[in-house]
């Protein structure tokens, strides 16, 4: 490397160390509370299922299910593209790996719901719940999805001792059994103040300690559903406030579509994801997490594919529609409520990473090996399209062969453009 070449300055060095010095702390801010994507895997989605009826069969009774809803409704990839307006080209690959994904890991991430789809128990019935709960969580094994865990009651007065006690029988008995898994989810619901963020922060590092756990190994995601959790009475954006409540806790936003629009007095015929009221709560939240590492999921729809084949196809295109409209707003994940859900929640996934993979990894390498193009893209859309790449190879809509036969980067090289 040459010598630096002698050019004229004014600023002296007593200058710039002042400057830095006073932009320390902002410095420092900015990393502690923006730190970027954890690099780690998203789910696509979150099954939520009661715990009087969750078993141990539950994920594989729901991949059975949904392979028998696409046998009956669409048996090959022709049908499929016919019900979901696919061409022919994409249907084929789409049916392939959506098979495939329901016989291999038909559920990604599994929630066992404590809160409204189980409703208010006796205390010793849900306490046995909450055991078993734990007891099947620790036994799954191999058959256990990627992610899981439970939905506690929310700390409000009513239910709070209550939460609190199915969260502690919940983690005690998996470390009763060996430990907590390391794809551990926990989901703290009807959140309004940032106030109930930090108790749970709180909780969760009591439990830590008392069990000698390393700090900051149990984390949660936060359920969106009241308006206050968007708006504070002081007209700022609470969500913001909530993810720095948190203390680093907190790994995702989830948008909890029904009870959200019914607190902004939207009529149950009209309570969807794509209503306006939602649109306008999503993106407070996608701006509050922009950077912190803090990950979205949007919510669900309550329109289920069951009865005659012509309303299974009717449900099916609405929920692909609906995955679809929130992939194209960078909403990675949401709630499947139902088995039925499954072929669409990932036909719709897969379609829309393997019909944007040739485009996208040409501009990357285009991109990389500075060829030029029709598209002159900056750093921040190289990690835009390093991030998309991923995370179609992450749910097994593309194979890390396929990238890098198009872009010439394996998954570590992928890593390091999307910042990870």
């Amino acid at each position: 490397m040459g010598q630096r070449q002698s050019v004229a300055t004014t600023f002296t060095g007593v200058v710039k160390e002042r400057i830095g010095a006073s932009l320390a702390g902002v410095d420092a801010d900015l990393a502690r509370r923006y730190p970027g994507d954890p690099g780690t895997r998203q789910p696509v989605h979150t099954v939520y299922v009661p715990a009087d009826v969750f078993a141990a069969d539950t994920v594989r009774f729901w991949g059975d299910q949904a392979l028998a809803s696409l046998d009956e409704h669409a048996p090959d990839a022709s049908s499929l593209a016919v019900v979901l307006g696919l061409s022919e080209e994409l249907a084929v690959p789409v049916y392939e790996r959506v098979r495939g994904k329901l016989l291999r890991e038909p559920v990604e991430d599994l929630r066992i719901d404590f809160e409204d789809g189980y409703g208010p128990r006796p205390d010793d019935e849900e306490d046995a719940a909450a055991g078993r709960a734990a007891e099947l969580v620790a036994a799954m094994g191999d058959a256990a999805p990627p992610f899981a865990g439970i939905r506690m009651k929310c700390l409000e007065p009513a239910v709070r001792e209550r939460g609190i006690r199915t969260l502690d029988i919940f983690l005690t008995g998996l470390m009763e059994a060996g430990g907590l898994p390391a794809g551990l989810m926990l989901t703290l619901p009807k959140v309004s103040y940032a106030e109930q963020v930090a108790a749970m922060a709180e909780l969760v590092g009591e439990f830590e300690k008392a069990r000698g756990l390393e700090p900051g190994r149990i984390r949660f995601e936060i359920q969106i559903e009241t308006t206050q959790a968007v708006l504070g009475a002081d007209g700022r954006a609470t969500v913001a406030r909530m993810i720095d409540a948190g203390a680093g806790r907190v790994g995702s936003l989830h948008y909890g579509t029904f009870d959200y629009s019914a607190s902004c007095g939207v009529g149950a015929a009209y309570q969807a994801l794509d209503h306006p009221v939602a649109d306008h709560a999503k993106a407070v939240m996608q701006v509050a997490a922009a950077g912190t590492g803090v990950r979205l999921s949007d919510g669900s729809t309550n329109v289920l594919p069951v009865g005659s084949a012509a309303q299974v196809h009717e449900a099916w295109r609405l929920h692909f529609g609906l995955v679809r409209r929130s992939l194209a707003r960078a909403y990675y994940q949401g709630w499947d409520m139902h088995p039925g859900h499954l072929p669409t929640r990932y036909a719709a996934v897969y379609a829309f990473y393997r019909e944007g993979l040739g485009s996208a990894a040409a501009r990357l390498d285009a991109y990389v090996n500075r060829a030029g193009g029709d598209v002159l893209d900056e750093p921040a859309t190289a990690r835009a399209l390093s991030g998309y790449l991923l995370r179609g190879m992450d749910c097994g809509a593309v194979d890390e062969g396929e990238v890098t036969a198009l872009t010439g980067l394996g998954r570590e090289g992928l890593e390091g453009l999307a910042g990870r």
